[in-house]
């Protein structure tokens, strides 16, 4: 996906659900939030804290609450996008600009932002986690000091990044694919996800 500059702009690339999200970004608006562009899509914050986001995907359209969490939710339009791994943020999804009741929405989006001035937030678990560093690579980074010395020279975060990503494989051939993979990006000293960072 190239970059977007503007809301506007964001929204003639999802063409397809242009009417909705002309529709909920009016909703929005109508409120105190500051609009901009933050990973690649429109975000709305209140006083520098990120509240919400609106966003398109093939079959659906929404938008993003990031502390969802705490609202009420008494019309049960909100949905975990990952069940188990999301612990704050919730999201509404449309399929079209005929599922969107404004009035909804707007008591969903000003309720955001009655928590956000609250100061509801739930705060990332910061600590450290131990890296447990798979047999695979374990093995190559004994066998090569400028990779080992490349690996510890990674962030804590970076290092579990490869870690997982090799251990996760099921069979051993993805694993060796997956060391493959890593080792000159570990060289460069980069890490697994860099590129989409600032996406």
């Amino acid at each position: 996906m190239q970059k977007v500059y503007s809301v506007e702009e964001y929204i003639e690339e999802h063409g397809h659900f242009k009417d909705a999200l002309i529709t909920l970004r009016d909703i929005i608006n109508s409120t105190e939030l500051e609009e901009s562009i933050k990973w690649n899509a429109p975000v709305y914050s209140l006083n520098g804290k990120n509240v919400l986001s609106i966003g398109a995907f093939k079959n659906h359209c929404g938008i993003w609450f990031f502390n969802g969490v705490f609202l009420k939710d008494e019309q049960k339009l909100l949905a975990n996008a990952q069940e188990g791994k999301t612990k704050a943020m919730r999201q509404m999804r449309f399929e079209n600009t005929n599922d969107i009741d404004n009035k909804a929405v707007l008591s969903y989006v000003k309720e955001a932002i009655e928590n956000q001035r609250l100061g509801k937030e739930i705060k990332p678990d910061r600590t450290k986690k131990e890296t447990i560093i798979p047999k695979e690579l374990q093995q190559v980074l004994e066998d090569n000091t400028k990779l080992k010395t490349s690996f510890n020279a990674l962030s804590n975060y970076k290092q579990r990044e490869y870690c997982d990503y090799i251990a996760f494989a099921k069979r051993e051939a993805t694993k060796q694919t997956r060391l493959d993979k890593v080792i000159p990006m570990i060289l460069e000293g980069v890490g697994l996800n860099d590129k989409y960072k600032n996406c």
